[in-house]
C-alpha cells in the first residue's frame, strides 16, 4: 500500500473521486483500497500474478482487473533453467571463490563438483505457458520431462508426489491460489530425492517456507529461488548455504520483457477508457 497512500491526499478520509484507473505492482488491493478509489473503472496489474489483488471484490464494484500475460513466459522461463544451470553447475559458488581469490589454480576442488543436467529428470509443476517454455528449454538439453498440471495429456503427467519423488530436479510454474497456497508442505518436501534441486520461480507461499529451510540446512536438497514467502524478507538461514542460489524476483527483468509488460498494461488502460472490453481480463 505504500505507492498507493503516496498517491493519496490527506483529508477527505484519503479519498480520490476522480481517479479511475489504477496500474500496481504487487500492491493489495482489497475493499478498504476500493473504498479510496469509488470511481475505480480498471485495476490494471503490471505482471501475470494478481494474487494481492481481490478480483471478486473488484468485480462487485464493477471494476475490471487485468494483468500481462504471454509477453513475460520466455524470461521467466529462462530464469528457471538458469537457476537450475546455477545450482547444478556450482556457477555461484565458483563466482564467489575466483573473486575471494580463494581459487588456486586447479580443477578436482570438490566445492566445485556439481551434477549433471543433461540425461537427468526434470518435474515441472504447473504445465502453462511458462512451464511449456521449461520443458523445451529442458528438452534441448537432453533432460527428460515430467509434468504436473490438472489436465492430464500424455505420458509425462504424474501425480504431484509422484513427480516430486521421480524427478532429479523440480520447476514449480503454477499461480497462487487457495488451492496452491502451501501445497509443497513438509511431507511432500520429504518426497524429494536426496540431492534433488527445487526452482522455484512462480510465489515464495506455494511452499512451506519453513520447511523448505529446514532440508535446504540440512543440505539433502538444493535450490534455486527467486521468489520467497514474505518479500523482501528472505530467510537468513538461507544466505550462507552453499546449495542455495537467491535471486531478488527477477523473472520478468528483462529490457525487452518490460518494455513488451508496459504496452500490454497499457492496452488495457485504454480499451477501458475508450468503454470497451480489455484485452487481458482476469
Amino acid at each position: 500500500m505504500e505507492y498507493l497512500e503516496a498517491a493519496l491526499p490527506a483529508g477527505a478520509g484519503g479519498r480520490r473521486e476522480d481517479v479511475e484507473a489504477l496500474a500496481v505492482v504487487g500492491e493489495r488491493i482489497d475493499d478498504e483500497t476500493l473504498d479510496l478509489f469509488p470511481n475505480l473503472k480498471i485495476v490494471a496489474n503490471y505482471g501475470v500474478g494478481y494474487d494481492t489483488v481481490e478480483v471478486e471484490a473488484c468485480a462487485a464494484r464493477g471494476v475490471a482487473v487485468t494483468n500481462t500475460p504471454g509477453v513475460l513466459t520466455a524470461a521467466t522461463a529462462e530464469l528457471a533453467f538458469a537457476l537450475l544451470l546455477a545450482v547444478r553447475r556450482r556457477i555461484v559458488a565458483g563466482d564467489r571463490a575466483v573473486r575471494e581469490g580463494r581459487w588456486r589454480g586447479g580443477w578436482a576442488d570438490p566445492d566445485f563438483l556439481g551434477r549433471d543436467v543433461g540425461g537427468s529428470t526434470l518435474g515441472i509443476v504447473g504445465y502453462g505457458r511458462i512451464g511449456r517454455a521449461v520443458s523445451h528449454l529442458a528438452a534441448a538439453f537432453g533432460m527428460g520431462v515430467l509434468y504436473h498440471s490438472r489436465r492430464r495429456e500424455d505420458e509425462g503427467w504424474r501425480s504431484l508426489d509422484q513427480l516430486l519423488s521421480e524427478a532429479d530436479a523440480v520447476s514449480l510454474h503454477v499461480p497462487l491460489t487457495p488451492e496452491t497456497r502451501g501445497m509443497l508442505d513438509a511431507e511432500r518436501l520429504a518426497l524429494l530425492r536426496d540431492g534433488a534441486c527445487l526452482v522455484n520461480t512462480a510465489r515464495g507461499q506455494i511452499l512451506d517456507e519453513d520447511a523448505l529451510v529446514r532440508e535446504l540446512v540440512s543440505g539433502r536438497i538444493e535450490a534455486g529461488l527467486d521468489v520467497f514467502a514474505h518479500e523482501p524478507e528472505v530467510p537468513r538461514e538461507l544466505l550462507g548455504l552453499p546449495n542455495v542460489v537467491l535471486t531478488p524476483h527477477i523473472g520478468s527483468a528483462t529490457a525487452e520483457t518490460r518494455e513488451a509488460m508496459t504496452r500490454v498494461l497499457v492496452d488495457n488502460l485504454l480499451a477501458v477508457e475508450r468503454g470497451e472490453r480489455p484485452p487481458n481480463p482476469v
